[in-house]
This record gives structure tokens, sequence and C-alpha cells, in this order.
């Protein structure tokens, strides 16, 4: 009798066990270590198309097409069917809507809770890489709250003040640097030097950011330049500027030794720039620069790493048109077909007609304006890793947030 129970007791916690696994298994999810979020207008299927055409023809193919997931996702503003840049960022920083100029705020100034600060409450260590400058919409939307996105001084006080922003790289020194020695602050205050007196390791070159280990506070925040970083085409070899792909591994270096895990944003901003100037090459080398940094991230964060990269809003109307050859690539489609017309254009940009000139350009664009209009285009969302499978038809951009904040 003493036995039998004892094998209905074992039965019984065997069972309980295989229970249990099925359950943690079945049931509970588990959360990603490491999180990254790559946020670009090039993110579109013509800039891809055309990109991938110029790097290696017909049979070329970007490592963001090995990603499993795929959506497309709708990006209206509060107001507008076409968002700006901070409307559109702040709906995937947030979750919601608000109106254009808005910066993580509500029309009304309200403050939004943007994922970073939300990551930062759970114990998450945070980056955020920008090839543009860490005080544009683009990346401000991440971690400041505003309706004045052009004030630049008072966004890069805010970044200031975010101590729990572990590694920051991008351009726009002179935000935060005072009047009279290099900067623009007319408050007097030298963010700098009071980062580095609380400890934080400012760096100025790739070499810089190479040999960092952290500093005291084991913060790191890179100011490469006054402004935004150099476009790809511009930087050679031995730059002192590095790459969106140098600042994306070194950033995950940085980071991933983090007991509770990190979330990382790459806001990769100069293919607006360039597309905002009617220059195509320069837009679709900031394609492949976007490509080459999330192929880095790939290999280096891992297959278990939840993965997105996803596009904010169309920017000119960059079309390839025509009928090239399969193996066509780079230069050839810089100039014009052997039909005389141009192989890329645009919809709006300084590059339209002038009058009194009958020469057709090599980039024309059909209506002239001082700066490419924000067109109107669904944007690509892309995803490997836990919780990337929601990306999946035709969504609301504010999918992203939902996709994250779940994964914390």
């Amino acid at each position: 009798m003493k036995l039998r129970n004892q094998i209905i007791a074992l039965a019984c916690l065997l069972a309980f066990a295989a229970l249990g696994v099925l359950y943690v298994r079945m049931w509970v999810v588990q959360k990603p270590r490491q999180i990254i979020l790559f946020v670009s207008d090039a993110l579109a299927t013509r800039p891809l198309a055309a990109a991938r055409l110029y790097a290696g023809g017909a049979g070329y193919r970007l490592d963001l097409e090995s990603f499993p997931h795929t959506a497309l996702l709708r990006n209206p503003s509060e107001e507008f069917s076409i968002p700006d840049t901070a409307s559109a960022a702040t709906a995937i920083s947030t979750g919601k809507r608000t109106r254009h100029r808005s910066v993580a705020t509500t029309g009304t100034g309200r403050a939004l809770d943007t994922i970073l600060e939300r990551a930062s409450k759970t114990g998450r260590a945070i980056g955020l890489i920008t090839n543009s400058t860490l005080t544009a919409p683009s990346a401000a939307a991440f971690y400041a709250h505003t309706t004045r996105p052009n004030e630049t001084e008072g966004l890069a006080l805010q970044l200031f003040e975010r101590d729990w922003v572990k590694v920051a790289l991008g351009g726009g020194a002179t935000d935060f640097q005072p009047e009279g020695a290099g900067g623009r602050r007319k408050d007097g205050r030298d963010l700098v030097g009071e980062w580095q007196a609380k400890g934080v390791q400012v760096v100025r070159s790739k070499a810089e950011l190479e040999g960092t280990g952290g500093g005291e506070s084991g913060r790191v925040v890179g100011l490469f330049s006054p402004g935004p970083l150099a476009f790809s085409n511009q930087m050679e070899s031995g730059s002192q500027q590095p790459s969106l792909a140098d600042m994306t591994r070194r950033a995950i270096s940085l980071l991933r030794g983090q007991r509770g895990g990190y979330v990382l944003v790459v806001d990769a901003a100069l293919f607006t720039t360039a597309c905002e100037a009617n220059q195509a090459e320069r837009a679709l080398r900031e394609v492949l620069a976007l490509d080459e940094a999330v192929a880095v991230a790939r290999k280096e964060a891992g297959d278990k790493a939840l993965i997105l990269a996803v596009g904010r809003h169309g920017t000119g109307g960059l079309t390839l048109s025509g009928y090239p050859l399969r193996d066509q690539k780079r230069s050839d489609f810089l100039g014009l077909s052997p039909e005389g017309y141009p192989y890329l254009s645009w919809a709006t940009g300084p590059n339209g007609p002038q009058p009194g000139v009958a020469t057709v350009r090599n980039e024309p664009a059909a209506v002239g304006l001082p700066s490419a209009l924000s067109s109107a285009e669904d944007m690509l969302g892309v995803g490997r890793g836990p919780g990337a499978e929601r990306l999946n038809g035709f969504q609301e951009n504010t999918v992203v947030f939902s996709i994250l904040k779940e994964a914390l």
C-alpha cells in the first residue's frame, strides 16, 4: 500500500512538472534582453527597390530583405493625412497620434510617455543613436517633450537631464555648448563640461568612441559634429566621424552587459536630408548605410534579440523609372537612359523646372520647391525576434510602440 501511494505521488509530481514546462513554453512570454529599433524615412518600397538596384542590380539583396515579418504602416497625424517628422516619430515612440511639430506631446503640450521612458523604468539600459543631431525631432521624440522642436537648446537640456540614457551618439554639439565656446547656448551653460563633471564620458571622434569603456558613470555621450554627421558618400577612409554601423556596433557593445537588458533606438535621418535636397545618389547611399547598420545589429545582438526597422514618412517622391538592364548599378543610374530620359526623378524639390531652361536635369523634380515635401506613402515595418510576428499586413504605425511595450 505504501509503495502504491509513493508511485501515485511520483506520477502526480511528474504530471505537475510536465504541465509546468508546457505552461512556460506555451503561455509565459519570454522577454528579449536585447531590443533594437531602427527608424528611417528610407523604409518604403521605392527607396529600397532603387537602392537594391543601385547597389548591385536586380539580383542583389539587402540585409533588410532577410527579415521574416513585414507590414505596411499607415501614418497619418492627428490633423493631416501626411505627417511631419515630429508627429510621425511621436506615433512610433509613444503609440499616440499628435499634431505637427509636437514632439512626444499632445497638441496642447501634455507630455506622452515614450517607449524609452517606459523601458528605463523596467530596469533596461537605454541607447539612442542618430546620424543627424541628437536634438532633431526624429531623435528627440524618444526622450523629450515639446511643441517647439526648433528650440533645440531646450531639447539638449532635456537630454542632459535624462540620466537614464546610458549611450547617446550623434551630432549637434553646438546645442550643448555656450556661445563663445563653439556653441549656441544663450543660457551660458556648458552641458558637455557638466556631463564630464558627473563622470559621463564625452567622446568626439570614432577613435575615442572605440576606446571608451563608459567612464565613471558607465555613460557615454558622443558628439561627433557641430551639426548633422557627414553623408555616407562624404566619409573617407580614416574619417574621424563614425558611420551609422560603427555607432550601432559600439552601442551594442556598451549596452549588452546590462543585467536588465537594453533598448537601443537608431535614427537614420540623413536619408531625409538628402531627399529634401533632391540628391538621389546620397539618398541611395544612406539607404545602404542603414542596411549595413541593420546587418551589424543582427550579427552583434544575435537571433534572440527583437529587431524592428520601421519608416516614418515618405519624402520627395524619389522614383527610379524605365527599363534598366538587370546588371545595371551604381553610376549607370545617375545620368540619362539610352532613350534620353532620367532614370531617377522626384515629385517635389529644388530640382524642379527652371524658367527659360530647356535642358533636362539628371534628377528632375516635377514641382520646384526650396525643399522637397513629405509624400503620401505607406511605410514599411520589418522585424525579427520575439514579438516581431505582430508585423503583418496593413497596420497603423502605432503598432510599433505596442510591440516594443509588450517586449519590455
